[in-house]
């Protein structure tokens, strides 16, 4: 069903900053903020997409994903792994006896220009070799010459092409100018299918910023309200530090709720951010902060 576009809300970048303020500067005790981190390590999607990506790159991240720091005790395992089509098979072998998920990024992915018949090979493509979640792109053309229409059959086709895969629907978000279109592509991805909205593709700047973010959740909170069905989050590209990550799921708690607090409904796309969370663990554990040497470079 096509969303209603004439009633959403409008976003004051102003008012949004204030709000994002008070969630940046909530105290967090150390216990609670282990925790934290423990949580935000278990919702990355570990990612390699780039054009020198090979066979052996994907299987040693999928071996960091099963193992972030065996020195380390308690700690969870990444969500999933995310690769291009081509390294979904590997990255599903290498993955043969873990819960973590293999996703892949489809449609023409970043930009998006191509046909839907090419889109729909893309995704297939990466379903049959085993793909557990698909990250497609919007047509951010097309939306900003306001062909929403256009945009929503598009991801509907997508969604049926996905079978029992989860899709999460880019937005790139950098590109969409204001907050206003935000909101306005987050609900034609919900009610075309998404299984999550996700802000960017991480090859752009500005990539995820708490301010999309909150007005992505805004949306998924009235879809929620109007459906009772629950919409997962990812925002992706420029999460790099634990005290970002924290700040990020403090706003997830109080917009979305306890329920959304967990790897089934929320991710970070930031393979950055997995050390630093590292970083933090072995200085909490230890005492002692390890240099950056000490870890893979993913």
């Amino acid at each position: 069903m096509f969303p209603n576009l004439n009633n959403l809300p409008v976003y004051d970048t102003t008012g949004v900053n204030e709000r994002i303020a008070r969630f940046c500067t909530r105290s967090i005790k150390a216990s609670s903020k282990n925790e934290g981190l423990k949580m935000a390590l278990s919702m990355i999607d570990l990612t390699t997409l780039e054009g020198k990506d090979t066979k052996g790159k994907v299987q040693q991240l999928c071996y960091k994903a099963m193992h972030p720091h065996d020195s380390l005790k308690n700690i969870p395992t990444v969500a999933a792994i995310c690769v291009y089509p081509s390294y979904v098979g590997i990255a599903k072998k290498a993955l043969e006896g873990s819960d973590i998920q293999v996703a892949s990024v489809a449609t023409a992915f970043p930009s998006g220009q191509s046909t839907l018949e090419v889109k729909l090979s893309d995704t297939k493509f990466a379903v049959d070799q085993g793909a557990d979640e698909i990250d497609m792109v919007i047509s951010r053309g097309e939306f900003l010459a306001g062909n929403y229409q256009f945009v929503f059959d598009e991801i509907a086709a997508i969604k049926e092409a996905c079978g029992k895969a989860h899709l999460k629907v880019i937005l790139e978000t950098g590109e969409l100018e204001t907050l206003d279109n935000v909101r306005k592509a987050s609900e034609i991805a919900m009610y075309a299918g998404a299984d999550f909205i996700k802000t960017s593709t991480g090859k752009i700047q500005p990539a995820a910023t708490l301010p999309v973010t909150y007005v992505m959740f805004d949306a998924i909170k009235d879809y929620y309200l109007k459906t009772g069905k629950m919409i997962g989050m990812k925002p992706a590209g420029g999460i790099s530090t634990s005290k970002i990550a924290l700040q990020y799921l403090v706003m997830l708690n109080e917009v979305l709720g306890e329920k959304w607090m967990n790897k089934k409904y929320f991710r970070f796309g930031a393979s950055s951010l997995t050390n630093d969370i590292l970083m933090q663990l072995v200085k909490a554990e230890t005492g002692i902060y390890q240099s950056i040497n000490y870890f893979s470079k993913d």
